[in-house]
């Protein structure tokens, strides 16, 4: 699985629209839209923003762990 993946799958468990996360980045849905499906690579200080906004630790969204709990929040 590639993190863009595990991006959207946390977006859609936590039930939140592309829209919601896009206007938290301050950029279009269509935009975000491209991150979320890999096809361009979202910026690391986006990625911090995402992974605040759904709750989760940079760490999970990127793989490097299985446990999406955030320490820091």
């Amino acid at each position: 699985m590639y993190y863009y993946h595990r991006i959207k799958d946390t977006r859609e468990d936590k039930d939140i629209k592309q829209a919601d996360i896009a206007q938290a980045l301050g950029i279009s849905q269509t935009q975000y839209s491209r991150y979320e499906r890999g096809a361009n690579e979202i910026p690391v200080h986006y990625l911090i923003m995402v992974a605040n906004f759904l709750g989760v630790s940079l760490d999970y969204l990127t793989e490097r762990t299985d446990q999406p709990e955030n320490p820091n929040l």
